[in-house]
């Protein structure tokens, strides 16, 4: 009998050992695709023709700054996260990943999703867009190396497209702003004529309804105002695909503390369209030639 229990107990240590270790190594896993490196693949042709749909692209968590997890990994579970160190912010010209902040008129995403696109302006910068010319405080911007444009054709400046950001502006994506790109400490002067322009990126800050107005007042979190201050930096975020793209022109601004980091490089590739069903036919569209490329 004591030789029984023995073993059961030499057992339950082994089963024990290896559940603590296996744990420990699911942990580490959980780390590091959280808060160091990634793959992620690209659903859209914003970013044509410099990153591909289809195109898996490794992301480097590390570009900016050190977070813990935002979520759990490959599910929609968001995490209560902290930045622990920062070296760097995103520069006009990087191309960014970030969290998908949701629709113009929403306060936030319904899921998490990573948007990768180039950053054209930073915090205090000016953007306009002039038949289709992207300047930046004033000047013509560089044009990325791999940009493109799929239309034959400029939307004038008279036409307006209902869905940019922000509400109420008559706009395009062709003929855009001047827009200034918020950085934190800005103060805003509130008035019931600009409000509706503000009040999801307040909400935003907030990550709720916090904005009401009642008898032509402001109310923020219930307060009567007439101005509000930034918590935030934010940055002006475009696809190199500049036709085909819905960016910053139509949701408005990125937060900083949406930024994740940067794509580094394509490890696989092939024609998402095919479904997985058809593995032979999805096998067959690997495109060999993108796999290493270097995202820039």
């Amino acid at each position: 009998m004591k030789k029984i229990n023995s073993n059961k107990t030499l057992t339950w240590k082994i089963v024990k050992n290896f559940l603590i270790e296996y744990g420990k190594l699911i942990l580490l896993l959980f780390i590091v695709t959280s808060s160091i490196i990634q793959g992620s693949r690209v659903p859209t042709g914003s970013m044509e023709s410099t990153i591909y749909i289809g195109d898996w692209v490794m992301l480097n968590k590390l570009a900016y700054n050190l977070t813990t997890p935002r979520n759990i990994p490959f599910t929609n579970i968001a995490l209560p996260h902290a930045e622990l160190l920062r070296w760097n912010d995103p520069k006009r010209g990087d191309i960014v990943v970030f969290e998908f902040p949701g629709n113009r008129d929403e306060i936030r995403n319904a899921a998490i999703e990573n948007y990768v696109k180039r950053c054209i302006a930073v915090p205090g910068d000016t953007v306009v867009v002039r038949d289709k010319v992207l300047f930046v405080n004033g000047k013509e911007a560089p044009i990325p190396f791999h940009a493109q444009y799929v239309r034959s054709f400029t939307l004038p400046k008279e036409y307006a497209e209902p869905e940019t950001f922000p509400k109420g502006i008559p706009q395009n994506g062709d003929n855009y702003g001047p827009i200034i790109v918020p950085k934190k400490g800005d103060v805003i002067k509130l008035s019931v004529s600009n409000i509706e322009q503000w009040k999801t990126f307040i909400n935003r800050e907030f990550l709720r309804d916090v904005v009401n107005v009642e008898n032509g007042k402001i109310f923020i979190e219930g307060k009567e105002t007439t101005e509000y201050k930034i918590t935030d930096d934010y940055y002006f975020m475009m696809g190199d695909n500049r036709d085909n793209s819905l960016d910053c022109r139509y949701w408005g601004f990125v937060p900083r503390r949406n930024v994740v980091g940067k794509p580094m490089f394509v490890y696989w590739s092939w024609n998402s369209d095919i479904p997985f069903s058809d593995f032979f036919n999805l096998l067959a569209s690997v495109r060999l030639d993108r796999i290493g490329k270097i995202v820039y």
